[in-house]
């Protein structure tokens, strides 16, 4: 009896020492590293609009506000990817609620100024932009992680695709579109800058909206824009 048990145990023993021999350690999955990687290539941000440079009696009411959005193609111009430039294209909407009023008489816009204690229930313009932005990035991105510190200031050169003017009160409904007297072309610069998903941007517009020909009584409408908001980037 005491042979079987002795026997028992040893050979117990020798069972677990001869798995221990045969555990084997594999090593550590690797993980790729982009050391080529870009970052930043779409953008997406919302805007509350201000108007400035205004005609004398033209003022803001209600909320403005605008979208932005497109793709940046990231190019790095040092070895850490931490420095580069960016360009692509994009589209923007601006909505400004004021009370400039406008009337169309045979081909010519004229403008003027709602009266004070005048009711009505809409007074604002749509825009819609293909916009050209370029900026230059920094940030401390590494090829591990995607949080980092950005710092991006730019130039973003626009082009009005579409426009609308839209007036309603309790007795007339109208709107103006294609607008002769905008500038077409406008151009801005911009800041963009925060820590991983959220971003401050800030966008003033160099450009007024309206060129000289647009006046009420002989002063400029102008209208310059500061767009101030959040930035959001992907990939």
């Amino acid at each position: 009896m005491k042979f079987s048990f002795s026997f028992f145990l040893f050979f117990t023993i020798s069972v677990v020492f001869s798995q221990e021999k045969d555990i084997v350690i594999l090593p550590a999955p690797m993980i790729a590293v982009d050391s080529l990687y870009r970052e930043d290539q779409f953008y997406f941000g919302l805007t509350y609009n201000s108007l400035f440079d205004k005609a004398p009696g033209v003022s803001q009411n209600k909320f403005s506000s605008g979208v932005v959005m497109g793709f940046l193609r990231d190019m790095p111009i040092n070895k850490s990817r931490t420095v580069a430039i960016a360009t692509g294209f994009g589209f923007s909407y601006n909505k400004s609620s004021q009370n400039l009023y406008l009337t169309k008489t045979n081909q010519d816009i004229e403008y003027s100024v709602i009266p004070s204690g005048q009711d009505y229930n809409k007074n604002k313009l749509d825009q819609l932009y293909f916009d050209v932005p370029i900026e230059f990035r920094w940030r401390t991105s590494t090829p591990e992680s995607h949080k980092f510190w950005r710092i991006y200031p730019g130039f973003k050169f626009s082009y009005v695709l579409w426009d609308r003017y839209t007036y309603v009160d309790s007795e007339s409904n109208f709107r103006i579109a294609n607008n002769k007297d905008l500038n077409a072309f406008q151009m801005g610069a911009y800041l963009a800058c925060g820590y991983n998903t959220w971003n401050f941007y800030a966008y003033y517009g160099l450009t007024p909206f309206f060129k000289s020909d647009a006046k009420i009584e002989n002063t400029n409408v102008g209208l310059n824009t500061l767009n101030l908001g959040l930035m959001f980037y992907i990939l």
